[in-house]
């Protein structure tokens, strides 16, 4: 079975927690996107959790008074990774063996290795799944952001020949560990995302990058309520998760706050609640200067290395590794495990020669 046919067999019996669209069937745009751009995604990615990593889960406040600001590695051995870089790059490495993704393979991957920075709903999945075995159930209802996080690989093999059965592959892969719809519908709309800036010659104008972000989400969410877990918006009552996001950027937008006011105002944590407004906030006011977007993520959020992964993946997305400092570049261990020194850039190097589209084309 496909991944689209098993796609549509769960939304059938209700067995994801997305709802019936027609985005699924909907092939991605067309258009020529270069190696740099997608190596660009990927390196953003890792650069901006290696970044953050050191000085994660402090307040902006504290982080600084300790580091200052934070525009380069914090370890004297340069750039090392946390889950967000290894579950992205092994999510790579499972489709490289493999020719495609495939669930199941990839939800056993997830499970050799020590993960470092373990999020509770991956470790949760993780024991779920060694006991069935069983990948379909083995997801946690959880709005965190640890499948958001690594959703950006789930693209680059369908970069030759796009399909339809992209979507399937983002929707089964970040239910592997976080069967949400918060969860989901933030995975397709950010691969969707993904997909728009790595063919694009311009940044997306402000709120553009909002509004791109919540045309697929409310598409494809499950009208579930969800509500902030302090700070600013403790007394609101529950929504959905497309209008939390979109009242919460407007009024931030409105009253042209800082990156640093915003993520403060939205807290900044691991929940999606969270997460998201503070990822299209920052790309809203800096999408269009790499450095800062990331250097600003890194420093103005609580969980600062998978806030700073994600905007790392845009930004590079967009601009392309050519973009982001080669001191940051070159400062990379390539790690995703502890004695595997740039198998980042094997990794990257291996899914060019497979999957890239051929310079003569672009």
């Amino acid at each position: 079975m496909s991944n689209q046919a098993l796609l549509q067999e769960l939304l059938a019996t209700d067995r994801i927690r997305l709802q019936t669209s027609d985005f699924y069937s909907g092939v991605p745009a067309p258009g020529l996107r270069s190696w740099q751009r997608v190596e660009g995604m990927m390196l953003g990615l890792a650069i901006g959790d290696s970044l953050g990593n050191p000085a994660e889960s402090q307040s902006p406040g504290r982080r600084r008074s300790r580091h200052g600001e934070v525009r380069d590695y914090l370890r004297a051995e340069g750039g090392l990774p946390s889950d967000d870089t290894q579950l992205a790059f092994w999510t790579l490495e499972q489709t490289l063996e493999d020719g495609s993704l495939i669930p199941g393979n990839l939800a056993r991957r997830f499970c050799h290795g020590r993960i470092y920075g373990l999020g509770s709903a991956v470790r949760q999945f993780l024991g779920r799944f060694k006991e069935s075995g069983d990948w379909l159930s083995a997801g946690v209802p959880s709005a965190g952001n640890g499948a958001l996080m690594r959703i950006a690989p789930v693209l680059i093999p369908h970069l030759r020949n796009p399909s339809p059965e992209l979507w399937a592959d983002v929707a089964l892969a970040g239910m592997i560990t976080h069967q949400d719809t918060a969860s989901l519908s933030s995975c397709m709309a950010f691969t969707a995302l993904l997909w728009d800036l790595l063919a694009r010659e311009e940044a997306p104008a402000g709120e553009d990058w909002a509004r791109l972000f919540l045309e697929v989400v409310r598409q494809v969410e499950v009208p579930t309520l969800y509500k902030a877990r302090g700070g600013n918006y403790a007394e609101e009552s529950p929504r959905r998760f497309s209008e939390l996001l979109e009242s919460r950027l407007e009024s931030a937008w409105s009253r042209d706050l800082t990156s640093l006011e915003a993520c403060e105002e939205f807290q900044s944590g691991a929940y999606l609640v969270e997460t998201v407004p503070c990822v299209l906030y920052l790309l809203m006011r800096h999408g269009h200067n790499p450095e800062e977007a990331i250097v600003r993520a890194v420093n103005d959020t609580r969980d600062n290395d998978t806030v700073a992964a994600i905007v790392g993946a845009a930004v590079g997305a967009l601009h392309g590794v050519r973009a982001l400092p080669a001191r940051w570049v070159q400062g990379l261990t390539g790690r995703t495990m502890d004695h595997d020194g740039g198998r980042v850039f094997e990794l990257l190097a291996q899914a060019q020669a497979k999957w890239a589209v051929p310079e003569s084309l672009l």
